[in-house]
């Protein structure tokens, strides 16, 4: 079923293109949420008009999409997460937390507009931002233990407890005490 989507689908396409999806898709969400059309010829014919008489409004959007991708072009992200033993993320890191990171850093992103397989474990990832149809960054996301530096705490404590069992010699006194009473 061909249709024209009124929004942009994140997976399936931007605002005004003309694609191809399976009948109860198109029928039974896209169609009745308003976020396509069927693409007959007349609906073609008008989406044609349409794009003639808004290119000079498409241009600007792209412009803006252009500075909001300049901006965040050069953005590397660090998030610290809870980590098991065996190198396992409790939970995930997903669009949503890389778009409250952004956050912190000054760039209010829609994590709609996010796209990132989801981080189980330690290691480099990517996420990409959809800005427009032409504008798509993708920024680099390392996933840390947050309790790596804990870890090297015990490193330190560690000999403290090395040195308690020196205390635990003192158990030969009572070894020599039950020899004396034989």
């Amino acid at each position: 079923m061909e249709i024209i989507l009124k929004e942009d689908i994140i997976g399936l396409g931007y605002k005004n293109d003309i694609v191809n999806v399976k009948s109860g898709y198109g029928r039974n969400y896209l169609i009745p949420q308003g976020k396509a059309v069927i693409a007959s010829p007349s609906a073609k014919k008008i989406l044609a008009e349409n794009l003639k008489q808004q290119a000079h409004k498409l241009a600007a959007i792209k412009a803006e999409a252009e500075k909001k991708g300049e901006a965040i072009k050069d953005v590397a992200l660090t998030i610290a997460a809870k980590v098991s033993a065996t190198g396992q993320l409790y939970g995930s890191v997903n669009a949503g937390i890389v778009a409250e990171e952004l956050k912190k850093l000054g760039h209010d992103i829609d994590r709609k507009i996010i796209t990132m397989t989801d981080a189980k474990t330690v290691g480099d990832y990517t996420a990409t931002v959809h800005f427009h149809k032409e504008v798509e960054i993708a920024i680099p996301v390392k996933v840390v233990a947050e309790n790596a530096p804990a870890e090297e705490k015990k490193e330190e404590v560690a000999p403290v407890v090395e040195e308690a069992p020196a205390v635990e010699e003192a158990p030969a006194v009572e070894e020599t005490a039950p020899a004396t009473e034989e």
